[in-house]
């Protein structure tokens, strides 16, 4: 029993340190995850607090799969994770039947699952849970209560740390199909052999002399009988889900131009992506910044693009009131959520690959760009984040290796000392 009983409180701690550290390291993501439910289900006021939810959900998840994992504070923790699975398990059911969000956002963009399978898979966490939870009392830590105590305020202080940092700057991890060194073109892509969604096209046809309208398809609609019905509208029916492309809705359209996707994924030189998903949301203060890259970007002979879903009026207004020098294009507004977490944001382009991504808190200044190669800067950038974050790793895999063997040996030799002492 002892075995069972260790491993659902493994099982069930992974799972809520991992679903904790990736909406932490993410926590615009699940601001907006929490105002599509809200929208859904008709309480939109409510996403004034999405931002706030955020931070409070995947920190308490952190705390207590931490917890579960070092059995520290054990039965605090188990009542912390049935209070989680009590909600959200009935929650997911209601999800999945009413699937007014195609995904419940549980695993951020590293897994993402559809509506029945959360509500599996919470399941089977509930059960693992309920274990703990009529076995909490046979529960003891080998550590110090003190040791527990600062096990968790630690964790949490470097989770808190790693949200606020990811906040203000962006993802250190990156999920999703607009990450650094991915191209946008290959994520348009079908891969070979994979099915595309299948539609069948409902046509309806008026009958001229009864006035009746008839649906067909189009294998049966009447092309030869002119004389009795007239073409009246059509319609598609999804027949059987095929494989949908990471990128499938990205349409960049100049208001000049019309339509430039291709024309600036298949481009040979650089191009530069602010993107101001919401005009009127977007920080001001970081314009001049911008403005003066557009400007450097422009002289260098590099495409310069603001993105935006805002109205063309609302850009003209924000054009002329901060002096922006490049051309807004218009773009789909979840597509640009999704492409950087930060508004405005700074993405740079070659032949359709992300070569750098940059939050408002972080935008290169011309000083930096100045007789640089662009794909150089940018891979020397992507090696020294990657050896500060080994860096922290390592520290932190420093104090994991002490709460779970020093501190037991240390334990061990102090009952030996007392034991010898009396």
């Amino acid at each position: 029993m002892k075995i069972i009983r260790d491993c659902c409180r493994i099982i069930v701690g992974i799972v809520f340190i991992y679903s904790g550290f990736v909406k932490g390291i993410d926590p615009l993501g699940s601001m907006y995850k929490f105002t599509d439910y809200f929208n859904a289900f008709g309480i939109g006021w409510a996403s004034t607090c999405s931002l706030f939810l955020s931070f409070v959900l995947s920190l308490a998840e952190f705390l207590v799969g931490t917890a579960l994992l070092f059995n520290a504070c054990t039965r605090w923790a188990i009542k912390g994770a049935l209070i989680f699975m009590g909600i959200f398990t009935p929650l997911t059911l209601v999800l999945a039947l009413t699937n007014p969000v195609s995904d419940c956002g549980c695993f951020g963009d590293a897994i993402v699952l559809s509506n029945w399978a959360t509500f599996w898979k919470n399941t089977i966490l509930l059960l693992l849970t309920l274990t703990l939870f009529l076995n909490r009392k046979r529960f003891h830590s080998s550590l110090h209560w003190f040791k527990q105590l600062s096990l968790l305020l630690l964790s949490g202080g470097m989770m808190l740390f790693l949200s606020l940092h990811c906040y203000l700057y962006l993802p250190i991890l990156d999920f999703r199909p607009y990450a650094v060194g991915k191209n946008i073109t290959e994520g348009m892509l079908l891969p070979e052999g994979a099915e595309p969604d299948q539609y069948e096209v409902i046509l309806k046809y008026k009958n001229k002399q009864t006035g009746e309208i008839k649906p067909f398809t189009e294998q049966n609609y009447p092309w030869q009988d002119t004389l009795t019905w007239e073409y009246h509208s059509s319609s598609e029916r999804l027949v059987k889900k095929g494989y949908t492309p990471p990128i499938h809705d990205l349409l960049i359209d100049h208001p000049d131009l019309g339509e430039i996707t291709e024309e600036i994924l298949q481009d040979n030189n650089y191009t530069f992506l602010a993107v101001h998903y919401n005009i009127n949301l977007s920080s001001a203060k970081h314009q001049e910044a911008i403005n003066e890259l557009a400007r450097y970007a422009r002289e260098q002979g590099y495409r310069f693009y603001g993105l935006t879903s805002s109205s063309q009026e609302e850009v003209r207004t924000y054009k002329n009131r901060y002096k922006v020098p490049y051309d807004f294009c218009t773009a789909d507004e979840i597509q640009l959520k999704t492409m950087i977490r930060s508004n405005p944001g700074l993405i740079l382009l070659n032949k359709g690959t992300i070569l750098g991504k940059w939050s408002k808190n972080d935008i290169p200044q011309t000083d930096e760009l100045k007789n640089k190669d662009l794909t150089a800067f940018c891979v020397y950038k992507q090696q020294e984040l990657k050896s500060k974050y080994l860096v922290y790793s390592l520290i932190l895999l420093f104090f994991v290796m002490y709460f779970l063997f020093l501190g037991k040996k240390r334990k061990k030799a102090d009952h030996t000392h007392f034991k010898i002492l009396n």
